[in-house]
């Protein structure tokens, strides 16, 4: 914490390019528009999300996780929103990242894989599917779904969660 500035600082500057073209820690290439300085752009992405549903707070969600962060967050928009998973479900759930660089590769976290049918799918469409080298995303979530909330952490991560009366 910054003493007397009500602030923390945090481990940002990986997530900067070191040099154009060279892949940092995580494997994301930047370009000369992601070098350390000011006025620069970030390669990771924070989501701290809030979704509404007729003017009401119907989903809050975030996750950690470098490049992972918005493949975390959506994935988990789109299993609470169009598949009608429960919060604890969509925490839960396989997830796979494209980092676009190797083009034809598509990771999944490894203590959650994918079918076998969807690694085959994929396959057949030119990838190659394997786990990623860590459990990505730590998610955490709030859901209102049926009038009630359900809070949920990610089983992969730290988190703890609960809904309070």
């Amino acid at each position: 914490m910054v003493g007397g500035g009500g602030f923390l600082l945090n481990n940002e500057m990986d997530d900067f390019s070191i040099k154009p073209g060279v892949p940092n820690y995580f494997g994301v290439v930047g370009s000369t528009a992601n070098e350390i300085q000011p006025g620069k752009r970030m390669l990771s992405s924070m989501t701290p999300t809030i979704l509404l549903r007729d003017g009401r707070v119907a989903l809050v969600l975030g996750s950690p996780g470098g490049s992972t962060i918005i493949t975390t967050v959506y994935q988990a928009i789109v299993n609470t929103t169009d598949f009608g998973l429960d919060a604890q479900a969509a925490a839960a759930a396989p997830r796979f990242h494209h980092q676009l660089l190797p083009p034809d590769l598509v990771t999944f976290t490894p203590s959650r894989p994918l079918p076998p049918a969807t690694v085959e799918a994929l396959r057949a469409r030119g990838y190659s599917a394997r786990p990623h080298s860590y459990e990505y995303g730590d998610l955490q979530l709030i859901l209102r779904k049926d009038g009630a909330l359900q809070a949920a952490s990610d089983p992969r991560g730290r988190g703890e969660s609960r809904v309070l009366p």
